[in-house]
């Protein structure tokens, strides 16, 4: 099994992703936050086709190019029912369910938390996991439509998978959740680690992909214990200004 990835920036601090499914040449795009900006990093890739969206959630910055993108390649769309909300939307999919690309299974997880539909793509196979705005590096997604407990199971269901699993995050937040994630964590290791994500920022690096691992000793919000704590913490975040 082998996955191509191909990972650009998008509007202010989104990340779009290419996918392709070495084996037969499917390619998906992760959501569309830039219609133009995918198009033309599919015509750089040279990879000559465009079979699916795969959306995410229902935000703008996700969903908001399907249309555009459609219509100049003609792939399907999928996703969380929600997506109907401001963009077309072909094939309706669940926790649970899977999605072919090529030969690589994608694995559908249901996210609820930032949105009530949000879902989550992973190929357990490849390693690789395409999160939306679930899981950010040292951060998660706001609660704009879910509770605290929805979101504290959504991070547990992808805290139980392998912890080398690489997680394409969709957004650059990570600077500013590593001085949140400081606040609250005074180990010389987590010091360790922001300081290297300050310097790659720095450099104009990404920080995208992190490794669940990773997120699983930093994370606050992955080591937040339980549900009540996930809360307090996720409001602290909402209010920090540092």
């Amino acid at each position: 099994m082998a996955l191509d990835i191909r990972m650009f920036p998008c509007l202010g601090d989104n990340y779009g992703f290419l996918v392709r499914d070495a084996a037969t040449g499917a390619v998906a795009t992760i959501d569309t936050p830039d219609a133009d900006r995918i198009l033309a990093e599919l015509e750089a890739t040279g990879w000559g086709r465009l079979d699916l969206i795969l959306n995410t959630h229902w935000h703008a910055d996700h969903a908001g190019g399907n249309a555009a993108v459609q219509a100049a390649t003609n792939c399907e769309i999928v996703g969380p029912e929600e997506v109907r909300k401001i963009a077309p939307l072909d094939r309706v999919v669940a926790g649970g369910e899977t999605v072919m690309l090529g030969e690589t299974a994608l694995e559908v997880t249901a996210t609820p938390g930032h949105t009530l539909g949000h879902v989550v793509y992973r190929s357990a196979a490849d390693g690789e996991a395409f999160v939306g705005d679930t899981l950010f590096a040292l951060g998660c997604g706001r609660l704009f439509e879910g509770t605290a407990d929805q979101m504290f199971a959504s991070l547990g269901a992808l805290a139980a998978w392998s912890d080398d699993t690489r997680i394409w995050c969709a957004h650059e937040y990570t600077a500013s959740n590593a001085r949140f994630a400081l606040s609250l964590d005074d180990r010389p290791e987590m010091k360790a680690h922001a300081e290297a994500i300050f310097a790659a920022r720095a450099r104009g690096q990404a920080t995208v992909p992190t490794v669940l691992g990773v997120e699983k000793r930093f994370n606050p919000f992955l080591t937040a214990g339980d549900a009540a704590e996930f809360a307090r913490r996720r409001a602290a975040k909402d209010g920090f200004s540092g």
